[in-house]
């Protein structure tokens, strides 16, 4: 990505109008981590020229200390002010390309990936693939060390409201900061668990999307630790209540029209649009290493909480894992439920829409909808109607990923190798843990 100097003098001007001290170039990891390095806004030039490097063998998944510098290229166009920062400090943030010091584009940085992804939906004229996620989230007590506990602020529930709702206050600075950031909120509400929440912004196109998730969860655990309370994406952090999701709806255009959408088609959905559920489905299990990313993933994915488990669509019931949504024309979309909020965005979106496009390109079909609730028919009556299983734990979604090599290109060699060694020692490490379950149900017993 080459910055013009037109957007070079739009970010020092915006500097300095705001009076900003000091700039965090951000990037990611391969796990969703946000990472960044602070300069001080007269090194701003610098940055815009891409001339500020870093030690890539000391992030998680990136190079070898043999082969280690890497390069920041700032994007234009995610500059923003970190409106808690005082007045006489301000601190602005631009989000990074990693790139070789040749200036090549770095193969193991997910924003990267999604670039590479998004260029071959553009190839098949696909000028913008729109995303709108549901990200959930928690809110605990931090006891007197200010470590976070698992204790919930409240006992409220869905679409509760204060004085019930104690996180009411956190959760609206939440949404102010986040619309002094430039997000266009749509909905604010207490979840259905206790201390479960949710914040809904408006869709925009892939890149942007990934990059706003990533700020939304700075921002959320930022306010929530101001209010004296810990914020969490964790899938499930509490047995025996509802998990936090983060459905993804999207949707494809050709300039401005949504190629998902056909008034005469059944369903009002075009083939496209069956074609890409088609591809979601076959391609799913694999995908699921990277959008339930860590072992407590699969703690949320269990029938009972309104979170998937089985791989079906419907245009009806929140049941199955896609559902289609029912507004149709520019808003006709498709609503994959299983993605949770510890994913790295990039790479959820790289790979769903790479699943998507096979689908489109195979002209695959998905099998009939299913509109009737999936978590109360039998196991034959499911088999009947040939709908599988998501993985039960994250050793299968690995496996699956192993066999894929759709997703797998979706990725690159550079991440697939290094996501799935570092993934595979995860789960390792989870399975010869003793766990507290185990104590409770057999040290007396036996």
């Amino acid at each position: 990505m080459i910055m013009t100097s037109a957007e070079k003098s739009f970010v020092l001007e915006q500097a300095r109008e705001h009076q900003v001290k000091f700039v965090r170039l951000q990037f990611s990891d391969i796990f969703g981590i946000p990472k960044n390095v602070s300069i001080p806004v007269e090194q701003l030039p610098k940055a815009l020229d891409g001339d500020i490097a870093f030690d890539g063998s000391s992030i998680d998944g990136f190079v070898r200390i043999e082969e280690s510098d890497m390069m920041l290229k700032p994007d234009p166009s995610t500059f923003t002010v970190f409106p808690w920062t005082p007045k006489e400090s301000k601190v602005a943030r631009l989000i990074c390309d990693v790139a070789l010091p040749d200036g090549q584009p770095f193969m193991g940085c997910p924003r990267t990936a999604l670039r590479r992804v998004l260029a071959e939906a553009d190839e098949l004229g696909y000028s913008a693939f729109n995303v709108g996620p549901e990200a959930e989230f928690f809110l605990f007590h931090v006891d007197e060390d200010g470590k976070p506990t698992t204790i919930t602020h409240d006992k409220a529930g869905y679409f509760d409201l204060t004085p019930v709702d104690l996180g009411e206050s956190a959760r609206r600075e939440m949404v102010l900061t986040l619309e002094a950031m430039g997000f266009e909120i749509e909905a604010s509400h207490h979840e259905l668990a206790p201390g479960q929440h949710e914040i809904d912004f408006k869709y925009d196109h892939a890149l942007a999307v990934a990059d706003k998730v990533m700020t939304f969860k700075f921002v959320v655990r930022t306010i929530a630790q101001r209010h004296g309370l810990h914020a969490t994406f964790m899938p499930k952090p509490i047995f025996g209540i509802a998990g936090s999701g983060m459905h993804m709806n999207q949707s494809l255009f050709k300039g401005n029209q949504n190629v998902f959408f056909d008034p005469q088609g059944e369903r009002q959905l075009s083939k496209e649009a069956y074609h890409y559920i088609a591809g979601l489905m076959e391609h799913v299990k694999a995908m699921t290493a990277i959008t339930n990313p860590i072992v407590n993933s699969y703690k949320r994915l269990v029938s009972g909480f309104e979170a998937p488990v089985y791989v079906a669509w419907s245009a009806q019931n929140r049941s199955p894992l896609i559902r289609i949504p029912a507004k149709r024309g520019l808003s006709t979309r498709v609503e994959l439920r299983n993605p949770d909020p510890s994913c790295n965005p990039y790479l959820a979106l790289t790979v769903a829409l790479k699943a998507g496009l096979d689908g489109i390109k195979r002209e695959l079909m998905p099998p009939p909808a299913v509109d009737r609730n999936i978590y109360t028919m039998t196991e034959a009556e499911r088999a009947e109607q040939s709908i599988g299983e998501l993985p039960m734990n994250l050793q299968e979604a690995l496996e699956a990923l192993q066999k894929d090599s759709v997703i797998q290109e979706a990725l690159g060699p550079h991440i697939y190798e290094r996501y799935m060694d570092a993934k595979l020692k995860e789960w390792d490490a989870y399975r010869i843990q003793v766990h507290q379950w185990e104590i409770d149900q057999y040290l007396t017993r036996y």
